[in-house]
């Protein structure tokens, strides 16, 4: 599971905005932009051009 204090201090490198933990714990969503980072050994992806949209997240892609 991602640190909560990683997850704090985190921002959508795309709008800069608030982002949250996915409810299934694979990706960091940003509801503003429809992406989802994926979270690798702990460490969540934050490239934009990685990103998949939040309904792929949900179907576990």
């Amino acid at each position: 599971m991602i640190d909560k204090e990683l997850l704090d201090i985190l921002i959508c490198p795309k709008c800069k905005g608030n982002i949250k933990l996915h409810s299934n714990e694979k990706y960091i969503i940003c509801t503003n932009c429809d992406l989802a980072y994926y979270i690798d050994e702990n460490m969540p992806i934050m490239l934009i051009d990685k990103a998949v949209s939040i309904e792929e997240a949900e179907k576990g892609k």
